[in-house]
């Protein structure tokens, strides 16, 4: 009651807010959105949650920044996939028809479904060996058509 009354009055006291840690952007930056290995696999989905979309965090693979979109707790055995180096992780990640299945420091996984790659390029990670597959698209003679009163 008292402090309603002193604003009231005009008489509350005004402390300036300090400009130091007033905003969120220091946090969003990519350079702080690393992944770091040595977690459980709980910690590791919620920094890859955490960050998803922006600015999104990332690792490198085979020389390459790529950020981790859309990651979900798995909780099964370990599915069959290719298995892919990830640089500062304690084992391989696995690409599987579901997506890349990485490993916390307690056994269990993490799925992430899309990968980006640092020329922007985002594939869904279950096709991560084959990205450089490349396949024109072929239009029937109607799709053609449409195209063309389209330009």
């Amino acid at each position: 009651v008292e402090a309603v009354h002193l604003i009231a009055d005009g008489k509350a006291p005004r402390i300036p807010q300090p400009k130091e840690g007033a905003t969120y952007e220091g946090i969003q930056k990519k350079e702080n959105a690393e992944i770091s290995w040595d977690q459980p696999a709980a910690a590791l989905h919620n920094w890859i949650r955490g960050h998803d979309k922006v600015p999104g965090a990332w690792t490198t693979i085979n020389g390459q920044v790529v950020t981790f979109y859309g990651s979900s707790l798995l909780d099964a055995s370990v599915p069959a996939g290719q298995e892919l180096k990830i640089k500062g992780a304690s084992r391989p990640g696995l690409v599987t028809k579901n997506g890349l299945v990485i490993f916390g420091n307690d056994g269990k996984m993490v799925l992430v479904r899309n990968l980006q790659f640092e020329d922007g390029k985002m594939i869904p990670a279950s096709k991560y060996f084959s990205a450089d597959e490349t396949t024109a698209l072929e239009l029937t003679e109607e799709e053609k058509t449409i195209a063309e009163d389209i330009r």
